[in-house]
């Protein structure tokens, strides 16, 4: 079983999970899962974690990520992307570069938005597209996210290409949404394209023919990034004999001075725990008050070690 990430380019057309679908066909195992949905007709980064990566799911959905988008004023649709039903087109011929560029500029930092109803979000355990599909529309409570920053690439109206480098949560398509209704004539999104998740990059990104090809040509295992080279900026530290047992358990143990690397460990510093024979165990935690490591996220499996 392959146990990594892989930086995979979704193409046009495709859904996350025909991603993942296509995956598991390719590398042969069920042990699959994406870091962050991308919309069918979105573009570019979809880290895939496999085998005992998988458990980092839930940490790289966290990430930061960096988009290129074309906003298209003047038209409102239900789903917020010009794939979805036309709701209210407006007259654009009145705005002028200048003040939709003030508007745009005007979200970035932090701001109140409402996740959109064709969302994977769920209100009262169901999941919004699911009662959008039914004709329904219910309250949604409002998400802080935070734009870091909005560059804009080019302008020509009605439309506006600009690139977004946003928290986790961030909605796009919302995004150019709220941006039309501050302008007054509406808006959604036209194009999509991620081109950064975290650590990975557009550039490095391989497509699932490329990744397919790969495993034909034997080189498969070149794609893909070890668990623990995910924490490139963790401390590593090499369980001894008596904390070794411990850490394959995920219980507490002691710290020792001899461990340190490049001077003591800060309290709630993480650091990368290894068994004496160099297989990963886990990412722990230094509790200064109790001078102990304490387990933050678990990888070893004895069966794979």
């Amino acid at each position: 079983m392959i146990h990594g990430v892989i930086n995979v380019y979704k193409e046009k057309g495709f859904t996350s999970h025909d991603v993942v679908a296509r995956m598991r066909g390719i590398t042969r195992q069920k042990k699959i899962g994406h870091t962050g949905t991308l919309d069918p007709d979105a573009e570019g980064v979809l880290p895939v974690c496999m085998g005992k990566a998988t458990r980092l799911c839930d940490m790289l959905t966290d990430k930061d990520k960096t988009y290129e988008a074309v906003l298209l004023l003047g038209t409102e649709t239900d789903t917020q992307d010009t794939s979805g039903v036309i709701l209210a087109g407006k007259d654009t011929s009145h705005l002028t570069e200048e003040t939709v560029r003030r508007a745009v500029l005007s979200f970035t930092g932090e701001y109140e938005q409402t996740p959109p109803m064709y969302s994977a979000v769920k209100v009262n355990g169901r999941k919004l597209y699911e009662l959008a599909r039914e004709g329904k529309v219910v309250e949604r409570s409002a998400r802080k996210v935070r734009i870091h920053e909005i560059r804009i690439l080019a302008v020509d109206l009605p439309r506006v290409r600009m690139e977004i480098h946003c928290s986790k949560g961030t909605y796009i398509r919302t995004l150019c949404h709220d941006i039309g209704q501050s302008l007054g004539c509406g808006g959604c999104m036209e194009q999509l394209f991620r081109t950064r998740a975290g650590r990975f990059e557009i550039a490095e990104s391989l497509r699932l023919s490329e990744i397919e090809k790969k495993r034909d040509d034997g080189t498969l295992m070149e794609a893909v990034v070890p668990v623990d080279e995910m924490f490139p900026d963790y401390r590593k530290i090499v369980a001894d004999e008596k904390q070794e047992p411990l850490a394959y358990n995920g219980n507490t143990f002691p710290h020792r001075v001899s461990q340190d690397t490049g001077g003591g460990l800060a309290d709630g510093e993480k650091v990368r725990v290894y068994d004496r024979e160099g297989n990963f165990i886990a990412v722990y935690e230094y509790r200064s008050a109790e001078d102990n490591f304490r387990v933050k996220k678990m990888f070893f499996d004895r069966n794979s070690k």
